[in-house]
């Protein structure tokens, strides 16, 4: 199994006639992923990669749906406007790739997600991947090194950095760890699918026997994981490391989900809260893939 995602979910891209809605098309479909249409206003009955493109999501899902994904490389003001079109259309999950979205229009988007039983991953994210199966976003670049990085496996993955979504990932591959699912959360302020959420699912997903998580500095995230292992509603091994270290309160770390004010979502609070409730927290961060085979070890 993996979450969210599998290589039969049927993928629509909102955006796909712009410079990175383009590359990232090629990325899904070359890597698997069924990518059925393309929506860009105006641009109907053009091809990109084979896929075609309409003027609306309504309008491709009559003709190529339903849809069970959206991912979405539109610019940050109009992300609003394709997020609810998608949600309206039925779409049950969504991508937003783009970051600076404002903070208004993604509160809207929550409260429409939530009253359509939908979701989605972002905003300000690389997107997901299960190995082997299907990507969605722009994780990996290209399918050749998306194949490469990132191997079929047992250990869940999430983060709240794009970059280090990848290493990780890498490191663990490279280590002879494979991957169920592995998801970029996103770095803005308020997200679609943040840690909790996604601890929540590989809880459930048989074929997770870990998960690794890098966590950041700002917000409840990682306390929130911590939470749910007290109360036994997560119950599989976490390797977790936590980024900041060195920040002081007011510092953004990063990104705008990623800063410490009077106090709250410091790196010593964090730690300290993941530990109590029995994480392995590491301080090195190139000690993940060598805790992860001694943890792997042990519930083998």
């Amino acid at each position: 199994m993996s979450i969210l995602i599998d290589e039969k979910m049927r993928v629509v891209i909102q955006g796909i006639t712009g410079r990175e809605g383009m590359a990232r098309a090629k990325l899904m479909k070359d890597y698997g992923t069924k990518v059925v249409a393309g929506v860009t206003p105006g641009r109907k009955g053009e091809l990109v990669h084979g896929i075609f493109v309409y003027d609306t999501v309504e309008e491709a899902n009559e003709k190529e749906g339903p849809f069970d994904v959206s991912v979405i490389f539109i610019p940050a003001a109009a992300v609003k406007e394709a997020a609810l079109e998608a949600l309206e259309a039925g779409v049950k999950l969504l991508v937003i790739v783009p970051d600076r979205v404002p903070l208004y229009d993604i509160l809207e988007i929550v409260k429409v997600a939530k009253e359509k039983d939908a979701r989605f991953v972002g905003p300000n994210t690389l997107g997901l991947i299960s190995p082997g199966k299907a990507v969605l976003g722009m994780i990996g670049g290209r399918a050749e090194s998306a194949r490469d990085w990132f191997k079929p496996g047992v250990v869940g993955v999430t983060s709240r950095s794009g970059g280090i979504t990848s290493a990780i990932s890498y490191y663990l591959g490279r280590a002879g760890i494979g991957q169920s699912t592995i998801i970029h959360v996103g770095g803005d302020a308020v997200l679609g699918t943040p840690h909790p959420d996604v601890i929540q699912m590989f809880e459930k997903d048989d074929q997770t026997k870990a998960v690794v998580m890098f966590g950041e500095i700002g917000s409840t995230q990682e306390e929130r994981v911590a939470d749910l292992i007290e109360r036994g509603e997560f119950t599989k091994p976490l390797i977790a490391f936590i980024g900041g270290a060195a920040a002081k309160s007011g510092t953004r770390f990063s990104h705008a989900g990623a800063s410490i004010e009077e106090g709250h979502g410091t790196y010593e609070g964090k730690v300290k809260r993941l530990k109590g409730v029995g994480a392995h927290v590491l301080e090195d961060f190139n000690d993940i893939p060598k805790v992860t085979l001694e943890v792997l070890k042990k519930v083998s």
